[in-house]
């Protein structure tokens, strides 16, 4: 399911930000949904659904704590 999505979380995406929070949010729920583009009676709950989906991956990868060799590598080489 939703192939597009990319990893968001670092160290694999280190750099993520709100573009990418949203852009993983509209397509997770153009999948589930099944519209590319909801129709104008629709539109307002699609749009509702994509800003929670974006601000519960935002708070999901402020959250995680990330462990392991490539998370110290990667600390390593941003600090």
């Amino acid at each position: 399911m939703c192939r597009n999505i990319k990893t968001l979380r670092p160290p694999v995406t280190p750099d993520a930000d709100e573009d990418d929070f949203r852009a993983a949010a509209l397509q997770y729920v153009r999948k589930v949904s099944g519209f590319r583009a909801p129709a104008a009676h629709n539109r307002e709950a699609f749009d509702r659904a994509v800003d929670a989906v974006a601000e519960a991956t935002a708070r999901l990868l402020g959250e995680l704590e990330v462990r392991g060799s490539h998370a110290r590598a990667a600390e390593a080489v941003a600090g």
